[in-house]
């Protein structure tokens, strides 16, 4: 079944002087238009097309990929606002719009937010609301500590940042555990921390306890035999070096260096760390 506001793999029906029309299967015939088609396009081929409404409201199919597609969440530039709400850029030649009645606050031109891209059952048409917290926490989840997340960031609290995992629940990061600077629109791949009594979601941008430490020391090596076996690291290095080489905090390069360290496949010198000579196992 073809989907508005969606990638669909569908077939050519029929070719015209201004496009081809695609077997839109229960949506009827959906007209690709000429700058849109793949060179060498044949009667039977099947394209992956997004279908959206044109500026007259007619379904329409476009080779063209959108930022953000219906059910998902993006963070998005107002390009334009008018008596009708607000229009977004998403990546497409018509913007999208951000109707008043679904702005928490009266959007501004020129600045970014988070917002919710949906089918509106009404209009029938493809729009998106910065009232985000009605879309967030419906479904219920079974994640488990260390899991793997996406996380898309929202805005920073007192306690840290507020993010949206996997499209679907809202999740904590907490300042005082992060080692890298984020921003509010961010995408950047994290971890379940923990799963609180009241399900809420503790996030991380980095496994925790023996995993954790593991992973670490396993990159420390990897990194020490791309570089000829030495690293000029030491504990006295800045967190912005360590970061940099290795995108974990000071406290963790310090954990997985002590553990390298006693399991003697390092050595520590004053200048930095070298891979020990025989290191017939890894971490």
């Amino acid at each position: 079944m073809a989907e508005i506001g969606k990638i669909n793999n569908l077939k050519v029906a029929r070719k015209q002087d201004f496009g081809i029309y695609l077997d839109g299967e229960n949506l009827g015939e959906i007209l690709l238009p000429n700058k849109y088609i793949p060179e060498n396009t044949g009667l039977d081929d099947k394209l992956d097309v997004f279908i959206f409404f044109d500026s007259e409201d007619r379904i329409i199919a476009t080779t063209e990929i959108p930022f953000v597609m219906t059910n998902q969440f993006a963070y998005l530039k107002v390009v334009s606002t008018t008596q009708i709400g607000a229009f977004l850029d998403w990546g497409l030649q018509k913007d999208l719009l951000v109707p008043f009645r679904e702005q928490k606050r009266t959007m501004e031109m020129g600045k970014s937010y988070v917002v919710y891209v949906y089918l509106d059952e009404k209009s029938n048409r493809i729009a998106a609301t910065t009232k985000i917290d009605k879309y967030l926490d419906i479904a219920e989840h079974n994640y488990k500590e260390n899991d793997p997340v996406d996380l898309l960031i929202c805005y920073k609290t007192d306690l840290g940042y507020k993010a949206i995992v996997n499209n679907a629940h809202w999740g904590v990061l907490y300042g005082s555990e992060l080692f890298q600077p984020l921003s509010v629109g961010q995408r950047i791949k994290g971890y379940i921390k923990k799963v609180r009594d009241d399900k809420k979601l503790d996030l991380s941008l980095s496994k925790s306890g023996i995993e954790k430490l593991a992973d670490f020391a396993q990159l420390i090596i990897d990194k020490l035999e791309k570089n000829n076996g030495f690293l000029p690291v030491t504990d006295s290095s800045p967190t912005e070096d360590i970061y940099k080489l290795f995108g974990i905090s000071k406290k963790a390069y310090k954990k997985a260096v002590g553990a390298l360290y006693k399991r003697r496949l390092i050595i520590i010198e004053d200048k930095g760390i070298r891979i020990a000579q025989n290191i017939s196992n890894k971490p």
